[in-house]
């Protein structure tokens, strides 16, 4: 499980499951999983379009990253948000078609994209990722408070004198980022898997900011790492785990926070029958 040849696997999959953790709440707390759908899966168009000319595919998937989560972000200020980013994706997935019919066959690059390699990660793959995720964590912290604020009380944000346009603009770029680092690691639809499963079984357990990124990042690489244990030793597919892995996570902090919301109203209501038992004998008395 730690040979040689696995050791750049556990070290993109930490990396992965950071940076994933860490944007993943934004997302969550945003209500933005469909933009999370739709920007790592329709961004392979510019890896197909950078096939198609012999260029990086790297380079043609961070350009459509960005431009796709930039246009949605900018149209979703103006109009209906999901309208947007459906559309936008819709139409980054025909242009993707569009270009994989120019060329003469389909592209193991292009196919890896969609759904990683992540058993295959080569030592020079790492340095983009470490830097990519640095530049994702390193925005986070530069506007976390008006991302925050402007998340939660948008109304309140621009009170204060927060541009919310420009906040969201700011994690639209924050989101490419790490599609861009992702996707080729672990492939659109593991990448989706991870930025809402942990976060939003974080956000079950705790409501702190802070510790809710603190529990998905753990919740996150620890669901990466798992999943590569048990793809090694079963020789399944890494998706099948990471997906699994997280929707059952979901489904274990949902189950807790109803155990939890029970308990709390169970003790709310032993704690106030002394009280109207009292009440009802000072009513009765003469």
């Amino acid at each position: 499980m730690f040979e040689p040849f696995l050791i750049n696997a556990w070290i993109a999959g930490t990396l992965v499951g950071i940076i994933a953790g860490v944007v993943g709440f934004f997302v969550v707390l945003r209500g933005d999983s469909f933009l999370a759908h739709a920007v790592p899966h329709g961004a392979f168009a510019g890896a197909a379009a950078a096939v198609l000319v012999g260029a990086n595919p790297l380079l043609g998937l961070g350009v459509a990253a960005t431009a796709g989560a930039m246009t949605i972000s900018a149209l979703g200020a103006r109009a209906r948000r999901d309208v947007a980013t459906a559309l936008g994706l819709v139409l980054m997935l025909g242009l993707g078609e569009f270009f994989l019919s120019r060329g003469d066959q389909y592209s193991s690059q292009v196919y890896a994209l969609l759904f990683g390699q992540i058993l295959g990660v080569s030592t020079i793959a790492i340095v983009p990722m470490v830097a990519l995720g640095a530049l994702c964590v390193l925005t986070v912290a530069v506007v976390y408070r008006p991302l925050l604020l402007g998340s939660v009380l948008p109304d309140m944000a621009a009170g204060h004198g927060v541009d919310t346009r420009y906040t969201s603009m700011a994690f639209a770029l924050v989101l490419a980022c790490a599609t861009t680092m992702s996707v080729p690691i672990v492939g659109a639809l593991l990448m989706f898997a991870l930025l809402v499963g942990p976060a939003a079984t974080a956000r079950c357990f705790t409501r702190s900011p802070g510790r809710s990124i603190a529990v998905s990042v753990v919740l996150s690489v620890g669901a990466v790492w798992a999943a590569i244990a048990l793809s090694v030793q079963t020789d399944w597919p890494i998706g099948f785990f990471v997906t699994a892995i997280c929707a059952a996570m979901y489904i274990v902090g949902r189950l807790a926070g109803v155990l939890s919301s029970r308990r709390v109203g169970r003790a709310a209501r032993e704690r106030d029958q002394p009280l109207r038992t009292s009440h009802r004998y000072s009513t009765a008395t003469p």
